[in-house]
């Protein structure tokens, strides 16, 4: 058995062998390759944003930073890739592209549409795979909010994130919102000047940019949405668009041009008014998006061109909406008003209001109510759609965000870890998606087995032993934590242990559907595990996820894996220790809490390698879980 551990506790003594092994490893040099979290809970020295990071001033340096993972890739190639031509009897050039934006996978080998064809009946247009190479891009739209005001430096700085985004295929639809000018007079001739600076600025760029400055939607609601059924407390926008309407931003987007729009509508004296910036993008996200829908419906019905000029096409549909502005993200109550990393909008909408403090008013006065924008924007986009608020001092974050769809930093990883992150500002950037439901369930009655069979099986690609597992879960159970309609679970057992009266909490099995690998469910769902378990009795952890709200004692959690497992590297990053037995990895988490009480006891010396309430306990541990059977048949 090999003793090992991960960046967070130090390694723990398992026998007399071990801890002489240890004793004789305890070198400079370990130390130094070792790095544990007890140097890094210190108070980070302050420092500069602009230390943080380079300045934003190379693209391929943008690119580096975002370091996308091998699914990262997969999933920007699957939304920008280039598209190949489909066989003619499909009735379209392109894959089809519903609400949710989801592609169809192609074959690797496109058919052959010149065979049996007299020369004369091709037609003389570029060939798709000369597009291709032309332009190998397959364009999206972004929703991009600029509020102001901006000074001209940093008004070059958004343009030239807006042109690195542009470059890899996301085309950028621009509100324009300058604070400054709401009700003042000559606020209309403000507003113009403002779109027309975003304009320089883009153009200073490298980027051809198009003022629209006529009127794009329309105020009030939609006609019939009175008749349409609405999700509780979902406020529509007070603006809405007609297909037609999009005429303009149609023509800048085919014409390779950035629409920048001010904030204007028609009213129903057919006057241009003034109104929210908010109105006119949830407006434009609910349009695009019935547009897009329109443009398929139209596609699939017309004959097929296969030598058609595929790759300058742009899909309506919004990928992103983003909110740039001087205030960052969205302040957090876990984090002393530091920006939250990651918001489950379905489910923590109404928390993050009711916990909002009154005080981050004074430098976030527009944060809530771009809360709000998010949520009735991404209503109407694809469940896949995310959106960020960054502040202009973090142009590079929407790179990273573009290609992997994640935060900056993963709100799942231990809270200590977060705490000492030099990469956590004022600016980090928030991203939010609409998210899942999360409930935690407490009684084997209430968990629907079929469900819970069809996505263990899914995910572990095995047969599951249903008798043998519900039999033993109904004597272990401590909870369930679900995510959605069974999308996601983690199931939490108490392990009776022959050596403390206090039994052992086993993650016993975390699932997540294939299909929802990536979008942000695997941190919704170990976020919610956290707080359930080693996360009690911290103030970050009153969630409101139906389960104890962060009331009572943390408990180590502690599970098992394969030593094959892709997840493992995910399981590292998130463990206080592993140990590896055989074909397993043992893993655990320590109560966060107790660790904190612990280290106060000290002040500042720190934790020990092994502490007096953790002799023996890894012994104790791996006596009880190495004997609890399989449940796959």
């Amino acid at each position: 058995m090999m003793l090992s551990h991960t960046i967070l506790h130090g390694p723990r003594i398992l026998s007399p062998v071990a801890a002489s092994a240890l004793k004789a490893r305890r070198t400079q040099t370990f130390r130094a390759f070792y790095a544990t979290i007890r140097s890094l809970r210190q108070p980070p020295p302050t420092v500069e944003v602009d230390d943080l990071d380079p300045p934003d001033n190379d693209f391929i340096l943008s690119l580096l930073r975002a370091n996308p993972s091998l699914r990262d890739t997969k999933s920007y190639l699957a939304n920008f890739g280039v598209r190949p031509p489909v066989p003619e009897h499909a009735g379209s050039i392109f894959p089809p592209t519903g609400l949710n934006g989801s592609m169809p996978l192609f074959p690797k080998e496109a058919p052959d549409i010149s065979v049996n064809k007299q020369p004369e009946q091709v037609k003389p247009s570029p060939s798709p795979i000369l597009s291709s190479i032309l332009n190998p891009v397959y364009r999206r739209t972004a929703l991009v909010k600029l509020q102001g005001p901006f000074t001209n430096k940093q008004l070059d700085s958004i343009a030239r994130g807006m042109v690195y985004l542009e470059t890899l295929g996301l085309v950028s639809v621009i509100v324009v919102e300058n604070d400054q000018v709401r009700g003042d007079d000559g606020e209309r001739s403000a507003v113009i000047e403002e779109v027309m600076r975003v304009v320089s600025a883009l153009e200073a760029q490298g980027a051809e940019a198009r003022p629209v400055l006529g009127t794009v939607v329309r105020l009030g609601p939609k006609p019939d949405d009175n008749q349409l059924p609405e999700p509780r407390d979902f406020i529509p926008p007070e603006a809405h668009v007609f297909p037609s309407d999009l005429v303009a931003i149609r023509s800048a987007l085919r014409a390779g041009e950035i629409p920048v729009l001010p904030p204007f509508a028609l009213d129903s004296f057919c006057r241009s008014v003034r109104i929210d910036a908010n109105d006119v993008l949830g407006a434009l996200a609910r349009g695009m998006v019935e547009a897009a829908a329109l443009d398929d419906k139209d596609m699939n019905s017309r004959s097929c061109d296969p030598h058609a000029d595929y790759s300058q096409d742009i899909n309506l549909v919004p990928l992103r909406l983003m909110v740039i502005s001087r205030e960052g993200g969205v302040p957090s109550y876990a984090r002393t008003g530091f920006p939250h990393l990651l918001i489950n909008l379905t489910s923590e909408y109404d928390y993050i209001r009711d916990t909002y403090d009154p005080l981050w008013s004074k430098g976030k006065h527009s944060s809530l109510s771009n809360l709000s924008l998010a949520r009735t924007c991404l209503a109407y986009m694809p469940p896949t759609s995310s959106a960020i608020m960054v502040s202009h001092r973090s142009p590079s974050s929407l790179i990273a965000n573009l290609i992997t769809n994640k935060p900056a930093v993963s709100s799942s990883l231990p809270h200590a870890l977060l705490q000492g992150n030099r990469k956590l500002t004022r600016d980090t950037p928030t991203l939010l998606r609409r998210g899942l439901p999360i409930q935690v369930i407490r009684s084997l009655a209430d968990v629907d087995k079929a469900k819970m069979n069809y996505l263990l099986e899914t995910s572990f690609k095995r047969t599951i032993d249903a008798d043998a597992f519900y039999k033993r879960l109904e004597q272990t159970l401590d909870f369930v934590v679900i995510a959605g309609d069974y999308v996601g679970a983690a199931i939490v057992t108490n392990e009776p242990s022959p050596d403390s009266s206090e039994p052992i909490s086993y993650l016993d099995k975390f699932a997540v559907l294939p299909s929802h690998q990536g979008d942000g469910t695997v941190d919704f769902l170990w976020v919610a595990l956290h707080d359930e378990s080693y996360g009690l009795g911290h103030p970050f952890s009153i969630n409101p996820n139906g389960g104890k709200e962060g009331k009572g004692e943390g408990r180590d959690l502690v599970w098992r894996s394969r030593d094959n497992n892709p997840i493992n590297k995910w399981y590292f990053e998130r463990s206080s220790g592993h140990m590896r037995m055989g074909s397993w990895v043992f893993f655990w988490c320590d109560a966060e809490k107790r660790l904190k009480v612990e280290e106060g006891r000290r002040a500042n010396a720190g934790l020990s390698y092994i502490e007096e309430w953790e002799e023996n306990r890894l012994s104790q541990w791996t006596d009880v879980i190495t004997k609890i059977p399989s449940v796959w048949k």
